[in-house]
C-alpha cells in the first residue's frame, strides 16, 4: 500500500536520511561506536551530528519522494551506505587485533584473555591494550576529525538514491583486509623474529645443558624480554597504525 507523506515537510524527510546514514556510520565506525558507550549518547550524538550536517549535505538531496515506498527505499540505501564505510574503518581497526594474537603467542601472553571492550569479543590481552590505546590516540590526535569529514564527503562521493558501486566497494573491502594483515605481519614483525632467535636458543641450551630445567627459566624470560620489547616499539607501532588508518580512511575524503 502506498501512503502519501507530502505533509511532511521537505527538512524532515531530509532529516531522516541523512540521520539513517549517520547513525549507522556511528554504530560502526571505531572511537564513535566502541560497545562501551552507552547507547543513548551515541543515539544523541548521531542526532546532533545529523542536525549539524543536514545544511552542509542538504544540496545532495534532490526532490525526496513523497510515497512510502520511495522513502523506504532512500533509507536503505543510505543505511547500506553508511554501513559499508563505517565497517572499512572498523576492517582497519581489526589490524591491532591481528597483531596482539601474533605478539601475544611469541611472548608467551597467548593464554592471558580478556574481553576486548572494543570489539567485544575475547581477544589476546596485547591486542585489547592496543585497541583501547588507539582509541585513545584517534581522538588525542584529532583523527576523529578525519571520521566526521568522510561523513561528510560520503555524501559526494555516494550521492543519495543513485547505485552503489557494488563492485569497488567489495574491491576496496578485499585491499582493506589485505593490508590489515600486512601492515598487522609488520607490526608483529620484531616480535616474530625475538620469538625465532629465543626458540632456537632454547634449543641450544637444552642440547647443551640437558639437566637445566629449561622450560621454568624460558617462561619469565620470554614473558620479561616481550615486555621490554614492546615497551620499546609501542611508540613506533602506533604511529605506523595511525599513518596506515589515515591513508585508508583518506579514500573517502574529496
Amino acid at each position: 500500500m502506498d501512503f502519501e507523506l507530502s505533509l511532511l515537510p521537505q527538512v524532515a524527510l531530509s532529516f531522516i536520511l541523512v540521520f539513517a546514514r549517520i547513525g549507522t556510520m556511528i554504530m560502526l565506525m571505531p572511537a564513535f561506536g566502541e560497545r562501551t558507550i552507552p547507547s543513548q549518547f551515541k543515539l544523541t550524538f548521531a542526532l546532533m551530528l545529523s542536525a549539524v550536517m543536514l545544511p552542509l549535505v542538504a544540496s545532495s538531496f534532490g526532490d525526496v519522494p513523497s510515497s512510502l515506498f520511495g522513502l523506504t527505499f532512500l533509507v536503505i540505501g543510505e543505511i547500506l551506505t553508511g554501513g559499508l564505510v563505517g565497517m572499512v574503518a572498523r576492517l582497519v581497526m581489526a589490524t591491532l587485533q591481528i597483531a596482539g594474537t601474533v605478539i601475544a603467542f611469541q611472548t608467551g601472553l597467548a593464554f592471558a584473555q580478556n574481553m576486548d571492550p572494543t570489539q567485544g569479543v575475547q581477544s589476546a590481552l596485547v591486542g585489547s591494550f592496543m585497541s583501547m590505546l588507539a582509541v585513545t590516540l584517534l581522538f588525542v590526535m584529532d583523527f576523529h576529525y578525519l571520521l566526521i569529514a568522510a561523513m561528510r564527503d560520503s555524501y559526494i562521493l555516494f550521492a543519495p538514491g543513485e547505485m552503489l558501486p557494488a563492485g569497488d566497494f567489495v574491491k576496496m573491502a578485499v585491499d582493506v583486509v589485505a593490508g590489515s594483515f600486512q601492515v598487522a605481519l609488520q607490526l608483529s614483525a620484531p616480535f616474530i623474529v625475538f620469538g625465532l632467535i629465543f626458540n632456537l636458543a632454547l634449543g641450544l641450551l637444552s642440547r647443551l645443558m640437558p639437566q637445566l630445567q629449561v622450560y621454568f627459566i624460558a617462561m619469565p624470560a620470554n614473558i620479561l624480554i616481550g615486555f621490554a620489547l614492546f615497551m620499546i616499539l609501542m611508540g613506533s607501532m602506533m604511529m605506523w597504525f595511525l599513518n596506515y588508518f589515515e591513508e585508508t580512511m583518506s579514500h573517502f575524503l574529496v
